[in-house]
């Protein structure tokens, strides 16, 4: 989807210095091809919630000579470009955070570059393009591992706490399975593998 200039004005409210926003967030759309701009509600550390304009989506990285998309967003508040943007990693559900010299724990991206903030000489752009760069030399997400999967099924947790697997002197591993009673059969019954 296409964001005009215009479009993306009409959606800031007059709170915000319209045309410079609009103009900036039109800017990073168009070299940051997978990043929407979106009004949404942003939580502060304290609770208390605030109607946004965001940039949210992801960036491309290059990592070890591949591309990689990172998800971001990047809150605007209505003192941009006065402050800077308050920006998070926000993993997928296959992903997860790794904290390290640029991302906190819960995400916040902390880069030098945001707090040296200056208005008139950061823009969003520069922002992202230091976030690619950066997130290229420290990744600030990996994929989930994978847990094994669980013995769940009702069959193989009876059958396990009944069933021993055994193995006899010359390392040929069998199965031994006990009888309705609870004896183990006889040594003619059993079977090896």
């Amino acid at each position: 989807m296409s964001y005009s200039e215009e479009k993306i004005k009409k959606m800031l409210p007059k709170t915000y210095l319209r045309k410079h926003v609009a103009n900036e967030i039109s800017v990073a759309v168009t070299h940051f091809k997978h990043l929407v701009p979106v009004m949404d509600k942003y939580v502060y550390n304290d609770g208390t919630t605030k109607d946004l304009m965001s940039l949210t989506g992801t960036i491309q990285v290059k990592y070890t000579d591949k591309s990689y998309n990172i998800p971001v967003c990047l809150w605007l508040e209505e003192s941009y470009p006065q402050t800077p943007p308050i920006c998070y990693v926000r993993p997928t559900r296959e992903m997860m955070v790794v904290r390290g010299k640029f991302v906190s724990t819960n995400g916040e991206v902390i880069l030098p570059y945001l707090d040296e903030w200056k208005n008139g000489e950061c823009d969003l752009v520069s922002l992202l393009q230091v976030m690619s760069v950066m997130f290229g030399d420290f990744p600030p997400v990996c994929m989930r591992p994978h847990p094994e999967p669980e013995l769940s099924s009702c069959w193989l947790q009876f059958h396990q706490k009944r069933a021993r697997v055994l193995s006899n002197s010359d390392g040929e591993m069998y199965l031994c399975l006990p009888k309705e009673d609870g004896q183990p059969f006889q040594q003619e019954h059993e079977t090896t593998c």
